[in-house]
């Protein structure tokens, strides 16, 4: 039981890790939360340091959803669970590292939108449907240059494709929980969205 407390708190801390604000204050001596979007997220980070910034963002992000999901196998692993059921602590390893990425203890319980540690979830837990989703949120962003269009498409068809795949019983309610938590959290970008003011990838100038 201990040890499954410790995996979960860890998986807390490393989605807590604020990978855009430690790049952008150890390479390029830059808060990008001053800037674009004013978050620390992968696509606020491309327009702030460019595609390489962005990219490790990205990268580093995608990186805390596997290991929220893998240090809930641990965790089921040290428990002895049974196979079929290691599953629920795998989804709730996940799970805590993306509420530790939106509520991160580094940044004073806040945090980004959970869009790429999310894909890093599934991307372990589903493949097939990550790749799925992956292509048409890159379809969408090509086609109109706005990142949180994309997501938000790309999170909604999430559940819809684990049901589809047959996929585990709480891997969809992830999926479900997770694309309602996307949605949530791109209120502010919706409302542009219908207001045709929302934000698209592109560098800017700093001042």
């Amino acid at each position: 039981m201990m040890m499954g407390i410790v995996c979960l708190l860890l998986a807390y801390i490393a989605g807590s890790f604020p990978s855009g604000l430690v790049i952008g204050k150890t390479i390029y001596h830059t808060d990008p939360r001053e800037y674009g979007s004013h978050n620390t997220g992968a696509t606020n980070a491309y327009r702030v340091f460019g595609a390489a910034g962005g990219l490790a963002v990205l990268i580093l992000d995608v990186a805390k959803g596997m290991l929220g999901v893998y240090l809930g196998q641990v965790a089921a692993s040290a428990m002895t669970m049974p196979e079929d059921q290691r599953i629920y602590l795998m989804v709730l390893g996940g799970c805590v590292a993306l509420v530790g990425h939106s509520c991160s203890i580094f940044l004073k319980f806040k945090g980004g939108k959970g869009v790429a540690t999310g894909l890093g979830i599934i991307l372990f837990l589903a493949p097939w449907e990550t790749l799925i989703v992956f292509a048409i949120w890159c379809a969408i962003v090509a086609a109109t240059r706005i990142v949180s269009l994309g997501s938000i498409v790309a999170a909604v068809l999430v559940p819809v494709l684990m049901y589809f795949f047959d996929e585990p019983l709480p891997l969809t309610i992830f999926g479900l929980i997770a694309a309602v938590l996307v949605v949530v959290r791109h209120k502010d970008n919706i409302i542009r969205l219908m207001q045709g003011r929302e934000l698209k990838v592109e560098r800017i100038k700093k001042n």
